[in-house]
């Protein structure tokens, strides 16, 4: 008896100490919603806060829209204070879970679906990530999907609505390390 409950609480040990949260503070989203022939409509966050929680699959992440950058200031401007209007709206968040996830197999690529929430509205998403377990303390995520900005109630005024495409491309990338 002594030799079962040994090895039960060897057993529960070592799965206790290979899982665990994984988390970043400089983790990049990008978007995109560029029409040909007309400026660029393209943004970076670099300061993204995400979490994994390799226990369960279990995702989260949250963006400040203060931090995202263009290339032109007015442009950041008018994003912050007409569109997205980041005073009233400060945050992006997404909760969600990677579907099927298996810990064992972190390295692969996976389903993820959840709640994005933004402008204070919310939409649900689903899309693939690739995962890639880098060595022990770290993992990468990447993943990419479309959505548009009428579904989280942002206006484009008509005078610029043919200058920003319908079709809004996400991206991120966040290279999580244990915590």
């Amino acid at each position: 008896m002594k030799n079962f409950l040994f090895f039960l609480l060897l057993f529960v040990s070592a799965s206790i100490v290979a899982q665990g949260k994984f988390i970043t503070k400089k983790g990049t989203i990008n978007f995109e919603a560029s029409v040909p022939a007309f400026e660029e409509v393209k943004a970076k966050n670099t300061t993204v806060t995400a979490i994994l929680n390799t226990d369960n699959g279990e995702f989260a992440a949250l963006a400040l829209m203060k931090g995202f950058r263009f290339k032109n200031a007015l442009m950041e401007e008018h994003f912050n204070e007409n569109y997205i209007e980041s005073d009233d709206y400060p945050k992006a968040t997404f909760k969600g879970n990677l579907l099927d996830f298996d810990n064992t197999n972190i390295q692969n690529e996976y389903t993820i679906k959840g709640t994005l929430s933004l402008h204070g509205k919310s939409k649900e998403i689903e899309t693939k990530a690739v995962l890639n377990k880098d060595d022990d303390d770290t993992i990468s995520i990447t993943s990419s999907f479309i959505t548009k900005a009428e579904e989280f109630d942002i206006k484009i005024p008509g005078i610029v609505s043919k200058k920003i495409a319908d079709d809004v491309s996400v991206s991120f990338n966040f290279v999580l390390k244990k915590k």
